[in-house]
């Protein structure tokens, strides 16, 4: 990451602009902003690596603030300053997961150096000459959601320990399995995925380990099986949960001794694969029936990731839609440039059971169907097959969540007020109001587009 994007909060406009200043000239992507509450409102949109806030502020404080942004985020780094530091603030500051605690005046050097240690520790460094996110090129997103959950995956990547990804049918499981493996060590090494409920029992501890010939019917030659295919490399197993029991100890053994024994072969070859595991299940459940043994299930999951669904992250939405679109009408030499606004507001508002692989459906559906540039409503309407649900209006929303809500509308419409009021049920000057309290500057989603 050439340059990372620090968010600096200070209610003091001088020391605001003197740590702009500093950062800047050291060459990091800065926003500033004045207090808390614009910082959260602003979090979504930012995208920082790192904060640097000021503990004692007008309204919610530093601590609050450091709170407030681990809920959702617990791995980004946060530095505190404050003029009127102590020791047992600081004792309790760092407790808590505070990065540093440092006091005013501070050292510009010295939070330079701070900032590029938590950077460093973060997975993040600067000017570190790499800039390459092609281990991720295969994920399309601008949700916040997503992109923490890709922060951890690289962070993930670099150690060696399996990883279990839970998420439905149709989330992207297989990809973020991909992309950590082109982010790891491993990543010159082979990537081989294998879906467990799509083979046969019979086969599938045959198509794992590999055979000997002779071994059963039809076993003409040696087969080396995937765990040797993939070695040095990353092996993802989907659908982990369909895998029977008995297969299930078989390759709880491979995973304690590293070796795996071919069908009908009295020996063992060592193996070396990383696991990634993924399942749309329940597991817990499944354990709970004795139908998925404990001791695999905490042998596979060292490190978990959920996936979100695609309505967790409708934002995608307008992205994944254009993406799909672009790919299709270049195969099929079909002119269609553009969905309608009504279109693309029913995708949106669609509630996606099968997810971002229903959405690939739907678009390769209108596409086929469509004979005008761009796609009306009333062929999403009958790809969808089902009324799609409104958005959630501002009152239905509960009041807590009110900041999350304003900032999803906004994401999503790249924020064009007018769009993000209707879709709210709201009007454009209501909307402002509820802007305004708090603290959302719409212009912010306009500059991430």
């Amino acid at each position: 990451m050439a340059n990372p994007k620090v968010l600096v909060v200070d209610d003091d406009p001088g020391i605001l602009q003197l740590i702009s200043i500093r950062l800047e000239a050291m060459g990091y992507n800065v926003t500033a902003v004045e207090s808390a509450e614009k910082a959260l409102a602003s979090m979504s949109v930012v995208r920082p690596d790192i904060v640097v806030t000021d503990l004692r502020m007008e309204g919610m404080d530093g601590l609050a603030l450091f709170d407030a942004i681990h809920e959702s985020n617990p791995s980004l780094p946060v530095i505190i300053l404050t003029a009127h530091g102590t020791i047992p603030e600081a004792v309790d500051a760092t407790k808590r997961g505070v990065f540093s605690f440092l006091s005013k005046p501070f050292d510009g050097k010295a939070l330079v150096e701070h900032i590029n240690k938590a950077l460093t520790l973060s997975g993040k460094k600067q000017d570190d000459g790499e800039g390459d996110d092609s281990w991720r090129s295969a994920i399309i997103t601008r949700s916040p959601v997503m992109e923490d959950i890709l922060s951890q995956a690289k962070l993930i990547a670099q150690s060696d320990v399996s990883v279990f990804l839970n998420g439905a049918s149709g989330s992207g499981k297989e990809l973020f399995a991909n992309a950590i493996h082109k982010a790891s060590p491993r990543h010159k090494k082979p990537f081989i995925a294998i879906n467990c409920s799509a083979i046969p029992e019979a086969l599938l501890e045959s198509e794992l380990f590999g055979h000997r010939k002779g071994s059963f019917t039809g076993a003409t030659k040696d087969h080396e099986g995937l765990f040797l295919a993939a070695g040095g490399g990353t092996l993802f197993l989907d659908e982990i949960g369909d895998m029977p029991l008995a297969l299930q100890a078989k390759l709880l053994r491979v995973l304690q001794e590293n070796m795996v024994r071919p069908v009908g072969s009295t020996e063992s070859v060592a193996v070396d694969v990383r696991v990634i595991s993924a399942t749309h299940k329940d597991l817990d459940e499944a354990m709970e029936k004795n139908e998925f043994r404990e001791d695999l299930y905490y042998r596979l999951n060292v490190v978990s990731i959920e996936i979100p669904t695609l309505s967790e992250r409708r934002e995608d939405i307008p992205l994944l839609t254009q993406h799909f679109l672009k790919t299709i009408t270049e195969k099929t030499q079909k002119k269609i440039t553009a969905f309608s606004p009504e279109a693309m507001e029913m995708l949106v508002s669609a509630p996606w059971p099968g997810n971002v692989r229903q959405l690939l459906n739907v678009v390769e559906q209108v596409v086929a169907l469509s004979t005008t540039p761009v796609i009306p409503a009333t062929l999403v309407r009958k790809a969808l097959k089902s009324p799609s649900p409104d958005i959630p209006t501002y009152s239905e929303a509960k009041l807590r969540f009110e900041r999350d809500y304003l900032c999803h509308l906004l994401q999503i419409t790249s924020g064009k007020v007018s769009q993000a009021a209707k879709l709210a049920k709201r009007n454009r000057t209501e909307f402002y109001r509820l802007l305004n309290r708090h603290n959302i500057d719409p212009n912010l989603f306009k500059k991430a587009t």
